[in-house]
């Protein structure tokens, strides 16, 4: 058996056995637009899931709720995605259909490991870090997921030679957040502050984009607020009666969009963008026009209500969501929620938004009657035309 070794950056090593010739590794890190011999970054094919446009793209949190329409997003103009995978993959491989046969390629990977991590990247020109938790179990807090894990990937993308490196952080991260409902500051706050610096110490270059609440099918906002453990019957306690929060609730497709946007553009690398919808209401307003949708308004008995009037029913039903289900608290009730839900969205004017991205943002009046469909009171009930008045949209905030 000879072996035969070629310099250059994109073929590692040629192996000639029996006469048969065998690429063993083949890094495609560079675009197609540069002047590279690595035939595989060439663009092929005229656009499309069947095509590809040059980029790998690794897609960490894949299976998310973001990384869904993300991956999808990738796959429909022709991206080639490497996903890495935590658990059974069987929650991964529905994202099997996001592109052509050989563009979806799936990796297992554990955040604490370097040598699966490195596994996901060597072949990749850009990393999307989307993995993120909403509460702490056991195994994961805040720190080892937020921080550490996002400054681990970030590290092993620069020594991969990854070009380009994308963070989805959160609009409202902050190191000293001011506790609301809770007696200490937001954990979830804090980490994420730290995540986005930590990101960028190890990837200078990084695209930050800090979203707000997000909202979509299977999201953590609307279908918290829409929970039966969210309420008590037909009342519900809300921080001040919702009128000390501001909201700029913001569609998930609209970031994923951005994503994908800045990862084709090289002139984001290094800026920072602000993941907000095109309006800002105040939350009281958005949870009745919420229940209006849901056919759950003042004729049904809704009613809100200061939370600082149920000081022990309803801290002890947060408490009880939690030890009965400490992996995934019922109803996605639990205190770190509860002051994100309270945090007003505070918009940077100095810094770029979606919108700079080229992303035509969706309207809440357009898009939540659907999201809010599934929650309808009497969901069976087959009602006739114009029996169930549209709700008129909550005022627009420009105080």
């Amino acid at each position: 058996m000879t072996s035969l070794a070629l310099k250059g950056p994109s073929v590692s090593k040629l192996l000639c056995k029996n006469g048969a010739v065998s690429i063993i590794y083949i890094k495609s890190s560079s675009y197609s637009s540069e002047a590279k011999t690595n035939l595989a970054a060439i663009k092929r094919g005229t656009g499309g899931r069947s095509s590809f446009n040059g980029v790998v793209a690794t897609v960490f949190g894949c299976t998310g709720f973001v990384g869904r329409y993300v991956c999808n997003k990738l796959g429909k103009i022709g991206t080639q995605m490497i996903l890495p995978y935590r658990g059974d993959f069987y929650d991964a491989a529905r994202l099997k259909v996001c592109g052509d046969l050989g563009q979806v390629l799936f990796t297992p990977f554990d955040i604490r490991d370097d040598e699966s991590i490195a596994r996901a990247v060597q072949y990749s020109n850009v990393v999307i870090n989307l993995v993120g938790r909403d509460y702490e179990t056991k195994n994961f807090k805040y720190n080892d997921v937020h921080v550490e894990g996002a400054r681990r990937i970030a590290r092993i993308s620069r020594e991969m030679g990854v070009e380009r490196f994308i963070h989805l952080s959160y609009l409202n991260a902050e190191r000293n957040p001011k506790p609301l409902v809770m007696k200490s500051p937001s954990l979830f706050k804090i980490s994420k502050f730290m995540g986005e610096c930590a990101v960028k110490e190890e990837f200078p270059t990084a695209t930050v984009i800090r979203a707000s609440d997000i909202y979509g099918s299977e999201d953590r906002f609307l279908k918290s607020i829409a929970s039966v453990w969210r309420r008590h019957s037909q009342l519900l306690p809300l921080y001040k009666n919702g009128e000390a929060t501001v909201k700029q609730p913001v569609f998930v497709s609209d970031v994923a969009q951005a994503i994908v946007n800045a990862a084709r553009d090289p002139d984001t690398r290094c800026k920072v963008y602000q993941g907000v919808g095109p309006k800002r209401y105040l939350w009281k307003d958005l949870v009745v026009w919420f229940f209006q949708l849901m056919r759950k308004d003042e004729s049904w008995g809704f009613k809100h209500y200061d939370m600082k009037y149920d000081p022990i029913l309803f801290p002890l039903k947060v408490m009880v969501a939690n030890k009965l289900s400490p992996a995934y608290p019922f109803g996605g009730l639990h205190w770190e929620g509860l002051e994100k839900e309270c945090t007003t969205d505070v918009v940077d004017m100095n810094l770029p938004t979606l919108e700079d991205l080229g992303v035509t943002l969706t309207h809440m009046e357009d898009q939540v009657p659907w999201e809010l469909k599934p929650y309808r009171a009497h969901q069976y009930y087959i009602d006739q035309i114009g029996e169930f008045p549209t709700p008129p949209p909550p005022p627009v905030y420009t105080a």
